[in-house]
C-alpha cells in the first residue's frame, strides 16, 4: 500500500512538471512577437525659394587717394600742426618750414623789380625824347634804334623780375605744407629742428603719408572662367555683371562684403572697375568695388570677402545642410515614402543659402526628407515620421 501511494505521488509530480514546461513553451512565442516600434524621425518637405548664386572672393582694401607729404623747398622744420594718426581735411596746415630765409628772398626780389621798373621808366622817357629829335634830324636813326633797344631790354628785365617775385612768393607759400586730400595721416617722420630736403628730385625728405578713408576701394581678382561666365550671362541679359557694368560704363553691379570677424555679408557696395587685361602668370583679372566708410571701420590693407552676383534669379529647392549625407564622393538624402519606408536618394548640391543647401537635381518638391534622426534611419526600414514646420519661402542669395 505504501509503494502504491508513492507511485501516485510521483505521477502527479510528473504531470505538474509537464504542465509548467508546456506553459513556458506557450509564453516564448508571445515574447518573440513583441517587436520594438519603428524609430521616430523628423521629416520636412524641401523649401522652395528664389535664389541668386553668388561667387565669393578674397581681397584687400585700398585707399582711393594715398599721398606722401614732401616739401617743395628745403629748410629747417619749424612747426608740426597735427597729432599722429589724426583725421585731417583737405587744406589743413600740417608742417611749417622756417619762413625767414624765404621772406628775405621775396623782399630782395621785390626790390629788384622796383629797380627794373625804374630803369624801364627812364628808358621809356629817353625813347620819347629821341622820337622828336629823330624827326628834327637832331640825332641819327642809329641813336634812335639804340634807345629803342634799351627800352625793350628794360621791359624784359621787368618781366624777369616779376617772375622772380612770383617764384619767391611761391617758395614762401611752400613753407606751409597743407593736406592735399582728406583722410587719416600717419605718424610724423621728421622732428622739429631737422633739415628738410625739398624739390622735385628723388632724394626729398618724406614727412608723413595721408590715405583717404571715405569712400574706400576693395580690390580682388577672379579667374578667367568666372569672367567668361559673367560675360555670357550678361550677353543673355540674365545678370548685370558684364565688364561694362562692373566697370561702371553704363551701370554698376551691387556686391556685398564681410570682414574676417563677421558671419554675414552686411556691407553693400558697387563695382566701379574691371581691368582691361588678364594676368598671364595667374590667369586672373582684377576687379574693384567701392564702399562707403563714414565710420572708418575699413582700413587700407585690410582683408575681407566679397560676394559678386554669379547667376540670374531662379527657383530652387533647399533642405537643411544637416540633412545631407555623404557616400564617398556622392551626396544623398533619406526620403520617407508614403508607406513610411526609408529610401536613399542621390542629389546634386548647389550653394549654401542661410544654412540651407540648394539641391540642383535628384529631389522632388513633395519628398519628405529626414532632417533629424538620420542615425536611426536606414534604406528599406520603416520609421515613424514626425513633420517639422518649415520656414516660409522667401527670396535669398546663395553662396559657395
Amino acid at each position: 500500500m505504501i509503494r502504491q501511494k508513492y507511485r501516485v505521488s510521483g505521477s502527479a509530480l510528473v504531470l505538474v512538471v509537464c504542465a509548467l514546461v508546456a506553459g513556458c513553451g506557450q509564453q516564448q512565442p508571445q515574447q518573440q512577437q513583441a517587436a520594438p516600434p519603428p524609430p521616430a524621425v523628423t521629416v520636412a518637405t524641401p523649401n522652395e525659394r528664389t535664389i541668386t548664386d553668388h561667387d565669393e572672393y578674397v581681397g584687400r582694401f585700398v585707399a582711393v587717394d594715398a599721398v606722401e607729404i614732401r616739401a617743395r623747398v628745403s629748410g629747417y622744420l619749424d612747426k608740426i600742426h597735427f597729432k599722429d594718426g589724426q583725421v585731417v581735411k583737405e587744406g589743413d596746415l600740417l608742417f611749417t618750414i622756417d619762413k625767414r630765409p624765404f621772406q628775405t628772398a621775396l623782399d630782395q626780389a621785390k626790390a629788384q623789380l622796383e629797380r627794373a621798373r625804374a630803369e624801364l621808366a627812364f628808358a621809356q622817357g629817353d625813347l620819347d625824347r629821341a622820337s622828336q629829335l629823330v624827326r628834327d634830324k637832331t640825332i641819327t636813326q642809329q641813336t634812335f634804334d639804340q634807345r629803342t633797344q634799351v627800352k625793350r631790354v628794360a621791359e624784359a628785365n621787368v618781366a624777369a623780375q616779376e617772375a622772380a617775385v612770383r617764384q619767391a612768393q611761391l617758395d614762401l607759400e611752400f613753407t606751409d605744407l597743407r593736406a592735399p586730400v582728406s583722410g587719416r595721416i600717419g605718424d610724423r617722420r621728421v622732428s622739429i629742428g631737422n633739415l628738410v630736403t625739398g624739390g622735385t628730385t628723388g632724394n626729398t625728405t618724406l614727412l608723413a603719408t595721408i590715405v583717404s578713408t571715405d569712400p574706400i576701394r576693395f580690390e580682388f581678382t577672379f579667374d578667367e572662367a568666372s569672367y567668361l561666365r559673367y560675360e555670357r550671362l550678361a550677353a543673355k541679359g540674365n545678370v548685370n555683371t558684364s565688364r561694362d557694368d562692373l566697370a561702371a560704363r553704363g551701370g554698376s553691379s551691387v556686391v556685398r562684403l564681410r570682414l574676417i570677424d563677421e558671419k554675414d555679408f552686411v556691407h553693400v557696395g558697387r563695382m566701379d572697375f574691371v581691368d582691361n587685361v588678364i594676368d598671364r602668370s595667374t590667369g586672373t583679372i582684377r576687379g574693384r568695388a567701392v564702399f562707403a566708410n563714414a565710420q572708418g571701420l575699413f582700413t587700407p590693407g585690410m582683408f575681407a570677402r566679397v560676394q559678386v552676383p554669379g547667376s540670374a534669379p531662379y527657383t530652387a529647392l533647399l533642405v537643411p545642410d544637416t540633412a545631407i549625407g555623404s557616400e564617398q564622393a556622392r551626396k544623398f538624402v533619406y526620403v520617407v515614402r508614403p508607406d513610411n519606408t526609408v529610401v536613399q536618394k542621390y542629389v546634386e548640391l548647389g550653394q549654401l543659402a542661410e544654412g540651407e543647401r540648394v539641391i540642383k537635381s535628384g529631389l522632388e518638391a513633395t519628398d519628405r526628407v529626414i532632417v533629424e534622426g538620420l542615425m536611426r534611419a536606414r534604406p528599406g526600414i520603416k520609421v515613424t515620421p514626425q513633420v517639422a514646420p518649415g520656414p516660409a519661402s522667401a527670396g535669398t542669395t546663395a553662396r559657395k
